[in-house]
């Protein structure tokens, strides 16, 4: 399995996996590859629906690796 964090939008999930609601119950999914909401406004929860996009979601953009230890 992957994850992959799309910028400024979601969570792309690869790979065999399980979603489970907060009581234990497994999401049905249909596909391989998922899209995980990560800006709270998907009417599709926990699936992305595109509303990042009309909200303007915008995530951190990702620090650079540290130097190496010497």
């Amino acid at each position: 399995m992957s994850i992959t964090a799309c910028p400024n939008g979601p969570l792309l999930v690869r790979g065999a996996f399980e979603i489970l609601t907060p009581a234990g119950e497994v999401v049905p999914s249909r596909r391989k590859t998922v899209a995980l909401c990560r800006c709270g406004v998907s009417t599709l929860k926990p699936f992305c629906d595109g509303s990042h996009k009309a909200i303007g979601f915008t995530t951190e953009p990702e620090s650079p690796a540290p130097p190496p230890a010497v």
